[in-house]
């Protein structure tokens, strides 16, 4: 697969499947295990639907070409549809196509039991990647960085 983007929808749309925590600054091409490293990013619609009306900062595509910058990452797709649409089947039923080996969510994430269940029912080993220090902008827009 190019470095490239592509979209995904599903009545029952599913978060990303991995995410650029600190984690993303790790690894080799192809994910680190040989195979391809395959990024979903939650579009605008979602985004502000689970931040509030201010988020996103960056727009879905800019953060598309930020995650394809990575070095584990081979491409990455948008995942459009109903922000309150989290269930775990519906993470399954939008990646199953794809087979993942993995799924990775940053540290604190809302859904990590949701991500957590889906990895297990892919099959795929489920990756909790911790925060970069100072760098969550969650926190920092609500004054919640330590410091």
């Amino acid at each position: 697969m190019s470095r490239s983007a592509s979209s995904a929808s599903s009545p029952s749309p599913a978060p990303a499947p991995a995410r650029a925590g600190g984690g993303g600054r790790r690894g080799r091409r192809g994910g680190g295990n040989g195979g391809e490293g395959r990024a979903g990013v939650e579009d605008d619609r979602r985004t502000r639907g689970w931040k509030g009306p201010a988020r996103p900062f960056q727009p879905e595509e800019e953060r598309a070409e930020l995650l394809r910058a990575l070095r584990p990452v081979d491409g990455t797709f948008l995942v459009h549809g109903d922000p309150s649409v989290t269930d775990w089947t519906a993470y399954t039923t939008l990646l199953a196509p794809l087979a993942p080996g993995a799924m990775a969510w940053t540290a604190h994430d809302p859904y990590t039991e949701q991500k957590r269940r889906a990895a297990a029912g892919l099959g795929a080993r489920a990756w909790e990647i911790a925060e970069t220090p100072d760098r969550s902008t969650t926190r920092i827009v609500s004054g919640r960085m330590p410091g």
